[in-house]
C-alpha cells in the first residue's frame, strides 16, 4: 500500500501537475497522504501480529486496508473530476481508518 502511495504521489507531482488545477492537485496529495498513513499502519499491525497474533489485529489490518483504499480512491477520483457523490463515500474510508488504528491500539494494549 505504501508503494502505491509513493507511485500515486509521483504521478501527481510529475504527470498530473500540468493537467490539474491547484485544488485538484491538493485533493490528489490528500488522497495519497492518507494512503501512506494507512499503509504504514498496516505495516505496524503486521509487525505486531508477529509478536502477538490476535483476531483483533486482523480486524485492524482489514479496516486499515479497506479504509485507506476507499478514502484514497474516492478522493483521487474526485481530483480527476469524478462524480461528486463520491464525496459522500469518502468519510466511510476515514471512519474505517480511525477504527483500524483504534482496534490496533486496544489489541496491542491488552495482554
Amino acid at each position: 500500500m505504501v508503494a502505491v502511495a509513493i507511485a500515486g504521489g509521483a504521478l501527481g507531482a510529475h504527470a498530473l501537475r500540468p493537467i490539474l488545477d491547484a485544488n485538484a492537485l491538493g485533493l490528489w496529495r490528500t488522497a495519497f497522504h492518507y494512503v501512506t498513513i494507512a499503509g504504514l499502519g498496516l505495516l505496524a499491525v503486521g509487525l505486531a501480529a508477529e509478536i502477538r497474533p490476535r483476531r483483533m489485529l486482523n480486524a485492524a489490518g482489514l479496516a486499515l486496508g479497506v479504509g485507506g483504499s476507499l478514502f484514497g480512491a474516492t478522493v483521487a477520483a474526485l481530483a480527476l473530476g469524478g462524480p461528486r457523490w463520491l464525496g459522500a463515500v469518502t468519510p466511510l474510508g476515514g471512519l474505517l481508518m480511525i477504527a483500524g488504528f483504534s482496534i490496533a491500539a486496544v489489541a496491542t494494549w491488552r495482554r
